[in-house]
């Protein structure tokens, strides 16, 4: 019998917490039982401020988090690329090993083909310049892009053909569980981490333990397909602090299932 899987490390986006100093984000994250953390470019770690960024890897290193992810806005749109070594450079600073990237600004049905090739050029080029620093990147799964589903998540993976280039993974926006699992079972192996919240419906946010089924059910899984991406809390209901370390704990709870799934007998976890 193989070893039993670890679970996936929990974490926070920062952004979650955008009107907080990075310093305090920290503070909390690791006081709710978090290991990791993905830096937003945004707010806490802009890319053009080394001296920010490297306050920001202090804060993470002195309250024993790993930064497991740079959320960049880079969406490989026309002219995005000259200020693409600059997000690699604060990657690196921070001690990522992935940058988060979009895939345009449009949705896979609204976007001509022209338009497309142009993204996918763009995040070739991207690619190579991460990998120059040695840095993966990892595309947000998200409505308004061209990860906008599975199907063109996929095809965009190929068309890229990126060794250092993956994808995060979050349930759309409305999508009953089933839908939603199904499409990240269509994703295969090329989910590097989970952007975890509960919204039903639309975008009201709920408690994590709202859909705690859902999140143990991807959690499940991902473990099946001996998967262990980072499961990083995004946003929280009300944006409340307070609330982070409930939330942590059903993370964690969620999390702690895909262990179960690894003593199977292999022929049953699939």
């Amino acid at each position: 019998m193989s070893a039993p899987l670890t679970a996936p490390r929990p974490g926070l986006c920062s952004v979650t917490f955008r009107r907080l100093p990075a310093s305090e984000v920290a503070r909390r994250a690791s006081e709710a039982g978090l290991e990791v953390i993905e830096w937003g470019a945004d707010v806490h770690a802009p890319a053009r401020e080394p001296d920010t960024v490297r306050a920001v890897r202090e804060a993470s290193e002195r309250y024993g988090l790993t930064c497991c992810s740079y959320g960049s806005y880079f969406r490989a749109g026309p002219g995005e690329l000259a200020g693409f070594p600059a997000l690699a450079r604060a990657a690196v600073l921070l001690g990522a090993p992935r940058m988060r990237v979009w895939a345009g600004g449009a949705g896979s049905r609204s976007t001509s083909r022209d338009e497309r090739r142009g993204v996918v050029t763009r995040l070739r080029e991207a690619a190579v310049i991460a990998a120059d620093h040695g840095v993966g990147l990892a595309l947000e799964f998200h409505a308004k892009t061209l990860t906008d589903t599975a199907a063109s998540t996929v095809r965009l993976l190929d068309e890229v053909d990126a060794d250092n280039l993956r994808t995060y993974w979050q349930p759309p926006l409305d999508a009953p569980d089933e839908a939603a699992l199904a499409g990240l079972a269509e994703l295969g192996d090329r989910v590097d981490g989970v952007h975890v919240f509960s919204w039903w419906p639309g975008n009201h946010r709920l408690p994590l333990a709202a859909r705690e089924d859902l999140w143990t059910r991807v959690f499940a899984a991902l473990g099946a397909r001996q998967l262990r991406p980072d499961a990083l809390l995004e946003f929280v209901p009300g944006d409340d602090p307070a609330l982070l370390a409930r939330e942590a704990a059903t993370l964690r709870r969620a999390t702690s299932h895909r262990a179960h799934t690894a003593e199977r007998p292999s022929g049953l976890a699939r």
